[in-house]
This record gives C-alpha cells, structure tokens and sequence, in this order.
C-alpha cells in the first residue's frame, strides 16, 4: 500500500470487483483482467479526488461510499450538481477533461482502470460493454430526475423529490435504505448543509422542510441521517412527482 495525492493507493486484487452490480454479467477472465489494469483508492470524507478541468488517464468506479460532483461558479463558489454512488463510473474514455470536481462525501473507495487497457476491454468484451452502457443510461436517467427535482418550487417539494430519488434509484445501494415494520428507513448519505446545497436552498430551510414533512405524517426523523418513510405515496404527491416512479425498480 502506498500514498498518492488524494488517497491511499491499494492492489485491487480481491477488491469484490464482482460486487460491483454493472459488471454481474462480466465472464471471470475478464474480471481478472480490470483487476490487472486496476488500483483502488481510498479517500476520507472531504478529499478531492478529482478536479474540475483535469484529464485523467483512468476509468474509475465507485466501490464503497459517496462522492459529490461539484461545479465552480462564475464567482468561485463550489456548487454540488449531483452524487456517485457504489457502482457508478467516472473519467472521460476519450481522455477529456473533467466538467465537475468530484469529491468523497464520506469515506470512499474507487476503482481506477488505465483508460486505454480498459478501453481495448470493452471492445473485446460484449458484456463489459453492455456494462457501460447500462451505467451511462443510468446515470442519464438520473440527471433527468435531478432536473426535474430542482424545477420544484417549494423546497419541502425538492426535498420529497431527494428522498424519493433516495428510495427509486438508490434503493439497492448498501446502507441507504432498510426495511421496518411496514414501513422503511433511508439513511441520508449527505451533510444537512451538503443537502442544501444540492437542493438549492438554506441548510435552515432543509430542516424546516424536514420537520414540514414529519408533521404531516410523511416522514419520521429518527435522527439527523435517518429518515423513515411512512406514506410514500402522500411523499410522491408532496413532490408533484410526474415522470418520476416512487416505487422500487
């Protein structure tokens, strides 16, 4: 194990690269070859691991924790535009530059390839590709919800749209959401002021838009980072949800 700016650098032999849900359908050979062409990196809560501008030379996979995505605005400020989550990819396979900063929201875990081995990967490999593919779908879709989340005019509304988005598309993500007593809990992966900032709102207005939420029976708030959902269908209308789908996929 060794120090490179920006993280712990580790062997990725073993790392559970099978884990990771895009590469499921991955033949094990294949497997045995990323991890060849693989390092994975581990970086505390608040490390850059990336910067806006940068062209790195690797692919890179989320395999354990949250990343946020961060933009400069025209005066400096950092604004956060969206999160990686286990299992999303970064990098540019055409070497370009970074359009985001990306940075560790909590204690993380990426897989970085070299780009051009895992570039001559994909085009050797139909079900590595389809992987890709499947991920840059998603992450599409994603955006798509984001947008339409941040087109709520009430923060509470923004709010209902984040934890829903929580559930839908983060559901299957280890330790966001659990199963109760017929109802369930999300844990909150992100800061208060974090949440804000996504949410284009004051971290003071996120907790009133909590307590809003928790009042009408929507949500409990178990603690800080742990919500639970009591009425998603009520959470959907609140967020005037649309094309979003409140239900597991």
């Amino acid at each position: 194990m060794v120090r490179e700016r920006g993280g712990i650098l580790h062997s990725c032999v073993g790392c559970g690269l099978a884990q990771v849900p895009w590469l499921a359908n991955v033949p094990a050979e294949t497997l045995q070859e990323l991890a060849a062409i693989c390092r994975r990196k581990s970086f505390r809560a608040g490390e850059t691991v990336a910067r806006e501008g940068e062209a790195p030379d690797r692919i890179c996979c989320v395999v354990k924790g949250i990343l946020r995505m961060q933009k400069t605005l025209g005066d400096g400020r950092q604004h956060i535009v969206g999160l990686l989550f286990e299992g999303d990819i970064f990098g540019s396979m055409d070497g370009g530059s970074l359009a985001v900063s990306i940075e560790a929201a909590s204690d993380a875990e990426v897989c970085a390839f070299q780009r051009e081995p895992f570039k001559t990967l994909v085009l050797r490999s139909p079900a590595l590709g389809q992987g890709v593919l499947v991920n840059l779908r998603s992450e599409l879709e994603r955006a798509r919800d984001w947008m339409a989340i941040l087109a709520i005019p009430k923060v509470r509304g923004r709010l209902a749209g984040f934890l829903l988005a929580l559930c839908s598309r983060f559901g299957g993500v280890s330790a966001v959401k659990s199963f109760g007593h017929g109802t369930f809990e999300v844990k909150i992966p992100i800061s208060r002021a974090d949440q804000a900032n996504l949410l284009g709102a004051r971290p003071e207005s996120i907790s009133r838009a909590y307590h809003a939420l928790a009042d009408d029976g929507k949500i409990a708030i178990l603690r800080p980072d742990l919500i639970e959902i009591r009425n998603i269908e009520a959470l959907a209308a609140e967020a005037d949800e649309g094309e979003m789908d409140a239900r597991d996929r």
